[in-house]
C-alpha cells in the first residue's frame, strides 16, 4: 500500500490550506452568503458581521456555540380600579399602581428594592420569549373595581395593582401595589396587615387607611410610596411611582390612585385624581397608575376611576442582537435606537417574540 509522506504542504492561493500557515476561509458578506448554494456543513467567515458561521442544511448560524445576549427589562403591571363608595360623602380607596420589576442600569425596582439582573436570551432566531402587557383594572360603577392585570417578558412577571376598597362591602385587594381603604374599613394596623399588604414585598407598597368616620378613602399604594390615609375631609393622595431612563428619557410610572374625596391627587406616575367630590379619575394608559376612587356627592354616586394599562420596555446592545420582525398580537413602536442601544415599547396585546 502507497503512502504519501512530506515535512511541509505548500500554498497554491491565500484560500487554500498550509499546515504551517493560518486557515484562511473564504470570505462572504451576508447578502454574498445568501446568494450560495450552500449544503450542511459548509463554513464562511461572514464579513458583515465579523464571524465564523455554518450552514446546519436550512440556516446560517454562528460558529463556536450558542450566540446570547443580554437584555434589559423594564416590566409594568396594570393599575388597580379606584372603587365607588356606599354612603353620602364617604370616599371610596384609590387603586393601587401595577407591580413594577426594573433591571436597567443602577435604578430602581418596585418596592425601592435595588435593580434586578438582566435576562440572558437565545439569539438564535428561533426561541421564543413571552410578552404581555396587562390591561388596568375596571373602576367601581355599581359594582367593585377590578384588580390590574399582570404583565411579563420571560420569567418576569409583575403584579396587577389592587383595586381601591368599598365602604361596608369590599377590602382593598393584594396587588403590586396594595389598593386604598374606603372610609372605615381599614382603620387599624392588624387591617392594613391583612387586606393593604405590600403586594409581593418587591414590587410596590400598600395602600393608605380610610378614615375612621365621615371622610375619604386612602390613596392607592405607588412603586415607591405608600398612599396616604384619607381624613375627615377628604380622600388620601396615593403613592408615587418611580421613574425610569430606560429608553433614554426619564419617565414615571406606577403611582397609585387618589382616595375619594375633595381635590385629591393621585401619585406621581400615571395614579388618577378625585376632584370635588366627583368621580375618580382613570390612571394614565401605558403607566399602570391606580384609578381614583369615587365618592358619593349630593347628585348620586361617582364611578371610581378605571386603572392605567401596563407596559413592557426591552432594551439591549444593539451589536448583540437582532429582535424578530414577527411579534404577532402585540402593540409596540417599532425598534428605536439611544446611543449604542436598541429597544422597544410594547403597549398592548401577548405574543411571543425572538432575537437573532
Amino acid at each position: 500500500m502507497s503512502e504519501l509522506k512530506t515535512n511541509k504542504i505548500s500554498t497554491n492561493d491565500q484560500n487554500n490550506v498550509a499546515i504551517d500557515n493560518a486557515l484562511g476561509l473564504k470570505s462572504y458578506t451576508t447578502t454574498q452568503r445568501d446568494a450560495l448554494t450552500s449544503v450542511a456543513g459548509d463554513i464562511i467567515y461572514n464579513s458583515t458581521d465579523s464571524k465564523v458561521q455554518v450552514y446546519s442544511g436550512s440556516a446560517w448560524g454562528d460558529a463556536g456555540g450558542l450566540k446570547t445576549a443580554s437584555v434589559d427589562f423594564l416590566v409594568v403591571a396594570g393599575g388597580g380600579g379606584g372603587s365607588f363608595s356606599k354612603d353620602f360623602g364617604h370616599g371610596s380607596g384609590g387603586g393601587g399602581g401595577g407591580g413594577y420589576l426594573n433591571s436597567y442600569s443602577t435604578e430602581l425596582s418596585g418596592g425601592d428594592n435595588t435593580s434586578l439582573d438582566s435576562v440572558r436570551i437565545l439569539a438564535n432566531g428561533s426561541t421564543t420569549y413571552t410578552v404581555t402587557v396587562g390591561g388596568g383594572g375596571t373602576g367601581g360603577q355599581g359594582i367593585g373595581a377590578g384588580n390590574g392585570n399582570n404583565s411579563q417578558f420571560s420569567n418576569q412577571i409583575a403584579i396587577g395593582g389592587g383595586r381601591g376598597g368599598r365602604t361596608g362591602s369590599t377590602f382593598p385587594a393584594f396587588g403590586g401595589s396594595g389598593g386604598g381603604g374606603a372610609r372605615g374599613n381599614n382603620n387599624d394596623s392588624t387591617k392594613v396587615q391583612r387586606y393593604s399588604p405590600r403586594g409581593t414585598y418587591t414590587q410596590g407598597y400598600l395602600g393608605g387607611d380610610g378614615y375612621n368616620g365621615t371622610g375619604g378613602g386612602g390613596g392607592g399604594g405607588g412603586a415607591t410610596e405608600r398612599g396616604d390615609d384619607g381624613t375627615s375631609s377628604g380622600g388620601g393622595t396615593g403613592g408615587d411611582g418611580l421613574s425610569s431612563s430606560i429608553t433614554g428619557s426619564a419617565v414615571t410610572r406606577a403611582g397609585g390612585g387618589a382616595g375619594g374625596g375633595t381635590n385629591t391627587s393621585g401619585g406621581a406616575g400615571g395614579g388618577g385624581s378625585c376632584n370635588n367630590n366627583g368621580d375618580g379619575q382613570a390612571g394614565t394608559v401605558n403607566t399602570g397608575g391606580g384609578g381614583g376612587g369615587g365618592t358619593i356627592g349630593i347628585n348620586g354616586t361617582k364611578a371610581g376611576g378605571a386603572g392605567g394599562s401596563g407596559v413592557v420596555i426591552l432594551r439591549w446592545a444593539t451589536a448583540d442582537a437582532t429582535i424578530g420582525a414577527t411579534r404577532t398580537g402585540l402593540t409596540d413602536g417599532d425598534v428605536q435606537t439611544d446611543g449604542s442601544d436598541s429597544y422597544i415599547v410594547f403597549t398592548a396585546g401577548t405574543g411571543t417574540i425572538t432575537f437573532s
